[in-house]
């Protein structure tokens, strides 16, 4: 008689509740999506970015990965938060904004306009969207979460790299509200409003209304406590660029390199042609960013070579018994 209960599967396949996380993490981002839109706030953008990182380490089975992802990125999140309101607090100093330096030095360098009216007389039709102009606003929205996107890839593939971009992205984010509250400095678009310079128009905002998607609150918070209409000096949305620019610089090949000049020269274009910001705000954005890079790479250099030392006398120390 034949035992036909070896033909039966030993083992049956067990259903693993970690194959559901990232199923789970779509459904509750489709769903925010549908109820909210587009999400731009940082502190939205995080609680995302959070949530990836932990569907990512949930589903590669790591029984304790995702405590190593609140370890370090919820510290990142309080930083950001606290920047945020004390950047809508920036906003209340007891002293005038400034607009006029920064008019001055764009008439002189626009040649007696400044480049904003100029670019707008040239390329911006008012009620016609063209393709330079969703090009535009994809730039402009890239400042929102480009960085933390890199952020997050280099906290799974380079921790020691992560921990640099992440010193240097808050260095100068605090160093761009310290200034905010010491020269709060009115953009483009609100100089013209007060009539100092021709009528133009906020490029972004009017584009996003034409094409019937919500503004986001970062970007256009009216009355909020985060709003601050005078954080024009420096332009973190020109820092940011350069800051990855020079950050990724000296290990990217030349296709990067590309990529790594031209971001920063698209975003400021469109914040100049978007009535965002002076060429003199994104000039300064771009001074914060290579003085702060430089800075605390002299610094990463030192205590590299302090502990390098460190390590080269205990090795010829002669040992003790």
């Amino acid at each position: 008689m034949i035992d036909l209960s070896n033909l039966a599967p030993r083992s049956r396949l067990r259903f693993q509740p970690r194959l559901l996380a990232w199923p789970l993490f779509a459904l509750a981002l489709l769903w925010y999506l549908h109820r909210f839109g587009l999400p731009y706030q940082n502190d939205v953008v995080f609680c995302w970015l959070i949530g990836a990182l932990i569907a990512a380490s949930v589903h590669s089975g790591g029984r304790t990965g995702w405590l190593r992802v609140l370890r370090d990125w919820l510290p990142v999140m309080a930083a950001v938060w606290t920047y945020s309101l004390l950047r809508g607090y920036g906003a209340h100093t007891p002293w005038a904004p400034h607009w006029s330096p920064q008019l001055a030095f764009d008439t002189f360098v626009g040649g007696g306009e400044t480049w904003t009216v100029r670019l707008q007389h040239w390329l911006y039709t008012p009620g016609q969207v063209h393709w330079y102009d969703y090009a535009a606003v994809g730039v402009y929205m890239s400042h929102f979460f480009a960085t933390f996107v890199l952020l997050a890839v280099l906290w799974r593939r380079r921790h020691d790299r992560f921990r640099a971009l992440l010193a240097l992205y808050l260095a100068v984010t605090f160093a761009g509200f310290a200034t905010y509250v010491l020269y709060p400095a009115d953009p483009p678009w609100l100089t013209s409003v007060q009539g100092h310079l021709p009528e133009v128009t906020r490029i972004v905002s009017a584009v996003l209304d034409q094409i019937g998607l919500p503004r986001a609150g970062s970007l256009f918070e009216n009355g909020s406590r985060f709003a601050n209409d005078v954080a024009a000096m420096p332009s973190l949305h020109a820092a940011y660029p350069m800051m990855l620019a020079l950050f990724f610089w000296p290990t990217a090949g030349r296709a990067l390199r590309v990529l790594l000049v031209a971001y920063p020269l698209a975003m400021a274009f469109t914040l100049v042609y978007g009535a965002e910001h002076f060429v003199i705000d994104i000039l300064a954005g771009w001074t914060y960013a290579v003085v702060l890079s430089f800075a605390l790479h002299r610094l990463a250099a030192r205590r590299q070579a302090r502990a390098t030392a460190a390590r080269a006398a205990a090795s010829t120390a002669p040992a003790t018994t």
